[in-house]
């Protein structure tokens, strides 16, 4: 879902005291697949996200993967780079080797911008192909567009090719390449032109828990790897009568990542390698907290303790405080201009923590994109609250006629917080 564009020329990469990662993929005698890393079995337990890793670790996370090059080499304010951090922490990457896409003015008919793309890719790999964090290739995401068929043979030739290059340069690590969705008649076109390619790569949201039979009825017989999940998918919700998607409430999204986790590793017929979940980190996407498992300001969401417990069958000595229900007239309400409304919340904490409750009223998003692409954030609208108080608001609707969210953002003042919103039309 994430995007990114080419890094820089290649270089050497810098040296390290560790010695280089060997990981190999390998079908057990009970046919189940397996990734070996250094020799040992590694199930993924993965965020696709670059922050936050200390926490990543102490909830049971083992892996990250990256959509481009851009940020593993540059360095933060104690000097080391990302990669550095990786080794550190023993975190394996999954490199992202971005590929560019046609819907971005890319040609994969046009043999100069193909072959500086290939050429790219070698460079890459010699790059980062010693370092020990380095656990597989992820040679392109989503590049046969996010809501094409797939039916498009040129560019899974394409990767054929490129997989090749990434094989010559680097024979220690396999070749992962991440579709959108599991379509049928994608998968099969992939198998048909794409031989090479090691392990399938799968981006799926409302889709997800049924991945894995997708796949096994598409045919497909390598590994796969659940390489973006979590709530349900903007474009596969309710919508209001005006078109606002209607966006799950943190609680939701949090039993979200939990279970599909779980049913994709138990109902994958031992083809399931590991899964990253989306997004360990914050983006404006149809939201500012729709894929975000942190809020806007950093702190942890519920999706987070979901998914510790789901990697290690335990909870955080912390966990984030939960909104058990929103009350609000605004709710998928159309109002007139200035309406007087309230919100209830009700909210509970684990830890007993004294939580503060933040309202919020946001014009809703005009920039949606396609497929992750940057959007603009929406401005929120002052003086709109006119009093909050505990878990309690009244305010008045925005003058101004359009359609607007109502965020509540609860904090626990250790790190925690919950942010659910309802959708309202001033007209």
């Amino acid at each position: 879902m994430a995007i990114s564009t080419f890094a820089t020329s290649a270089e050497a990469a810098p040296a390290n005291a560790q010695a280089p990662s060997r990981v190999t993929v390998q079908r057990r005698a009970d046919g189940q697949w397996q990734l070996l890393r250094n020799g040992q079995p590694f199930v993924i337990n993965g965020a696709g996200g670059q922050r936050h890793l200390e926490l990543l670790v102490k909830i049971g996370g083992n892996s990250f993967r990256t959509w481009g090059a851009d940020d593993l080499d540059q360095k933060g304010p104690d000097g080391k780079s990302l990669m550095d951090h990786a080794r550190e922490l023993n975190l394996a990457v999954t490199v992202g080797i971005w590929l560019q896409h046609e819907r971005h003015g890319f040609n994969y008919s046009d043999p100069a911008q193909v072959n500086k793309q290939r050429e790219y890719v070698r460079g890459l790999v010699r790059r980062y192909r010693n370092d020990p964090a380095l656990l597989m290739w992820g040679l392109g995401n989503e590049m046969e567009g996010p809501t094409a068929d797939g039916r498009d043979n040129r560019i899974w030739k394409e990767l054929q090719v490129l997989a090749k290059i990434v094989k010559e340069e680097d024979p220690n690590h396999p070749v992962m390449t991440v579709i959108a969705g599991a379509g049928k008649a994608k998968v099969q076109t992939l198998m048909q032109h794409y031989t090479e390619i090691d392990i399938l790569g799968v981006n799926a949201y409302g889709s997800a828990p049924g991945v894995g039979k997708a796949l096994q009825e598409a045919g497909w017989q390598k590994p796969f790897v659940l390489a973006e999940f979590g709530p349900v998918g903007a474009w596969e919700v309710r919508h209001t009568s005006w078109n606002a998607p209607i966006e799950q409430s943190s609680q939701e999204k949090a039993a979200n990542y939990y279970s599909t986790h779980k049913l994709v590793m138990e109902d994958s017929k031992g083809t399931c390698i590991g899964s990253y979940a989306f997004v360990w980190g914050q983006k404006q996407e149809t939201t500012a907290t729709w894929y975000g498992m942190f809020a806007p300001t950093g702190e942890k969401m519920p999706s987070v303790d979901a998914m510790g417990y789901a990697w290690t069958g335990k909870w955080p000595d912390n966990r984030s405080p939960r909104i058990r229900k929103f009350d609000t007239n605004l709710r998928e309400a159309i109002v007139k201009p200035g309406e007087p409304f309230t919100a209830v919340l009700e909210a509970t904490d684990t830890n007993q923590d004294a939580l503060k409750v933040e309202w919020t009223v946001v014009a809703e998003s005009t920039d949606r994109r396609e497929g992750g692409d940057d959007e603009a954030v929406p401005p929120s609208v002052p003086g709109c609250i006119t009093r909050a108080e505990g878990l309690t608001a009244a305010g008045v609707a925005p003058r101004k006629p359009g359609a607007y969210r109502l965020f509540a953002t609860v904090r626990d003042g250790q790190g925690g917080a919950s942010i659910d919103n309802v959708p309202f039309l001033v007209k």
